[in-house]
C-alpha cells in the first residue's frame, strides 16, 4: 500500500503544480474541469512508452503495445477516443492509469474495423461473431505486479481478448495464451471500474486480483465458449455491484482463491447485480452462469436478479468454498423452461436454499438434499420481474447476449421492487473514495433486487 500512497502523492502535488500555473481569470478552465497530470501527449499515434495526458475531444491511433513504465502515468481526459489497429497491441501498465469519462462525456478505447453484430436472429451464433473470432481483436490492459492504479470511469473498452504471440509482456502469461480483457495482478494496488462498458472478451473479461470496485457497468458478450466474466483468485478483495450482465458464457462473478501470491484469501462481495442469459455458451457440464464461489473464496451474495441463466447461483464443494464465511440470500430468479428452473440450485453442488429467496423454496421436495435432482415445473415463467423493454419468455431459440436496444429497468409494479436486503455491510474499505484514484460513489445495498433502482440510483446506463 506504501507504493500506491506515493503514487497518488506524486500526482496529486503534479496536478496542484499544473493549476498553479493556470491564470485565476482562465474562464475556459473554470468552465470545463479537466484534470491533467504532466505534459499532454503530443502525437496522435501509442505505441512504446507512453505518459502524461490524453486531451479531451481527441483520437489518438493505437498502433503496437505501448507501455507505462514504473513511476509514470497516463490520464485520459474525457471524450478522448483510443482506436486499436493491431491485432498485437496491449497497454503494459507499471505505473498508473487513469480514464476519466464522464455521463456525458465518454471514453472510448475500441477497435473500429469490427462492427458488432447484435440482433436476434444471430444472438447466439458466437461462431460468427466477430466480437469472438474477429482477426483484429487485440490484447487489452496487462497490468503488472508493481501497477499501484488502474482506474477507469464512464469508458467503453471493447473488442480485447485477442491471443498472444511467443512473447507476452508478463511472466504470468504464456506464449499463444488468449489475452483478459484486464488483468490486473498486484494484491496491494487497486483497480475501479466504474460507470463503464466491457463488449467482448473471447476468455475471462476480467482479473482483478488486487484491491477492487466495480460497480454500476454493463457486461456483454463475456466469453466464447468458457470464461467468467470477473473472476477474482487469490489475491482478490473486492466489491461488484450495481452491475448489468448479459450474455456471459460462463459466471458473471466468480470467486476461487486459487494462486501462490503474496495475497489475502480471495473475498468477493456480489450484491445488486443483474444477471441475463447466462452460461449457454460454456461447453463444460454444470459450470455456472451467474454467482459462482469456490475453492476456499467466500464473500455475500445478495439482491441479484437472476433471469434465464442456465444454472443459478453456486457454492462448490469440490474444491470447497470457504461456506464457514459466505453469506447469501434474497436473491431472485426467473426461468423460461423447465431445464433453468430445475436447476435455480444447480444439481451437483452445495448451494443452500435460503428462505428469503424468490421465488420461494416450498417448491423443493420434503427431504430435499443439496445438490440433488427435482422438478419445478410451476415455476416455469413465474415471477416475471418485469423489465421496461426486455422480451420474457424471450423468443425461443434465441438467447440474447447484449444489451443495446433493450431496458433492463424495473417497472413500478415489478415483484423484485422492494425486496432488497439492506441489513448487510460490503465491504467499502479496500479502496479510496476520490473522484480521480479512486472510487467515485461506492453504493451499499439497495432497496430494490437488481442493478437498477427505482428510485434513480444505482447502475445509470
Amino acid at each position: 500500500m506504501k507504493q500506491l500512497n506515493f503514487f497518488i502523492l506524486a500526482v496529486i502535488a503534479g496536478i496542484l503544480l499544473f493549476a498553479s500555473c493556470k491564470k485565476k481569470n482562465d474562464a475556459t478552465n473554470i468552465a470545463v474541469k479537466q484534470t491533467q497530470i504532466g505534459a499532454f501527449i503530443a502525437s496522435d499515434t501509442l505505441n512504446g512508452s507512453i505518459k502524461g495526458t490524453m486531451k479531451t475531444g481527441k483520437t489518438y491511433i493505437m498502433t503496437g503495445p505501448c507501455t507505462i513504465n514504473f513511476g509514470d502515468t497516463v490520464l485520459m481526459q474525457s471524450g478522448v477516443t483510443i482506436n486499436v489497429v493491431s491485432p498485437t497491441a496491449y497497454f503494459l501498465v507499471q505505473g498508473v492509469f487513469i480514464s476519466l469519462g464522464t455521463k456525458d462525456s465518454a471514453n472510448w478505447i475500441t477497435v473500429k474495423s469490427i462492427s458488432k453484430q447484435d440482433n436476434l436472429t444471430n444472438a447466439q451464433n458466437a461462431s460468427n461473431d466477430p466480437a469472438f473470432t474477429s482477426p483484429n481483436l487485440w490484447l487489452g490492459f496487462q497490468c503488472d505486479t508493481c501497477c499501484p492504479l488502474c482506474v477507469m470511469k464512464w469508458t467503453h473498452l471493447e473488442f480485447a481478448g485477442g491471443v498472444f504471440g511467443t512473447t507476452t509482456p508478463l511472466s504470468a502469461i504464456k506464449s499463444g495464451a488468449k489475452s483478459y480483457c484486464v488483468y490486473f495482478t498486484n494484491p496491494s494496488g487497486v483497480f475501479v471500474f466504474e460507470d463503464s462498458w466491457l463488449y467482448g472478451g473471447v476468455d475471462d473479461p476480467m482479473r482483478p486480483n488486487g484491491k477492487f470496485c466495480i460497480m454500476r457497468s454493463t457486461f456483454e458478450k463475456s466469453g466464447y465458449i468458457g470464461g467468467d466474466c470477473l473472476n477474482v483468485k487469490h489475491g482478490g478483495v473486492g466489491i461488484a455491484a450495481y452491475n448489468l450482465f448479459v450474455g456471459t458464457a460462463t459466471n458473471g462473478t466468480k470467486a476461487a482463491d486459487k494462486g501462490t501470491n503474496s495475497g489475502p484469501t480471495c473475498q468477493f462481495d456480489m450484491y445488486n447485480n443483474t444477471y441475463v442469459n447466462g452460461g449457454y455458451r460454456q461447453v463444460q457440464t454444470g459450470r455456472g452462469g451467474n454467482i459462482n464461489y469456490e475453492q476456499g473464496a467466500f464473500g455475500q451474495a445478495y439482491n441479484n436478479l437472476i433471469v434465464n441463466c442456465k444454472f443459478g447461483y453456486r457454492i462448490v464443494g469440490n474444491p470447497i468454498a470457504d461456506t464457514a464465511h459466505i453469506r447469501y440470500g434474497y436473491n431472485y430468479q426467473y426461468g423460461d423452461a423447465d431445464s433453468i428452473v430445475g436447476q435455480f440450485y444447480p444439481v451437483g453442488y452445495i448451494t443452500v436454499p435460503q428462505s428469503t429467496d424468490i421465488p420461494a423454496i416450498s417448491y423443493l421436495p420434503s427431504g430435499y438434499t443439496l445438490g440433488a435432482t427435482y422438478s419445478a415445473h410451476s415455476l416455469v415463467g413465474a415471477n416475471n420481474p418485469m423489465f421496461v423493454n426486455y422480451p420474457l419468455p424471450c423468443p425461443t431459440g434465441a438467447v440474447i447476449n447484449y444489451a443495446s436496444g433493450f431496458d433492463f429497468h424495473l417497472q413500478s409494479t415489478s415483484p423484485a421492487v422492494g425486496k432488497g436486503f439492506k441489513g448487510f455491510s460490503p465491504m467499502s474499505n479496500q479502496v479510496p473514495v476520490d473522484p480521480v484514484f479512486g472510487a467515485t460513489k461506492i453504493n451499499g445495498p439497495g432497496k430494490d433486487i437488481g442493478c437498477y433502482q427505482t428510485d434513480g440510483t444505482g447502475n445509470q446506463h
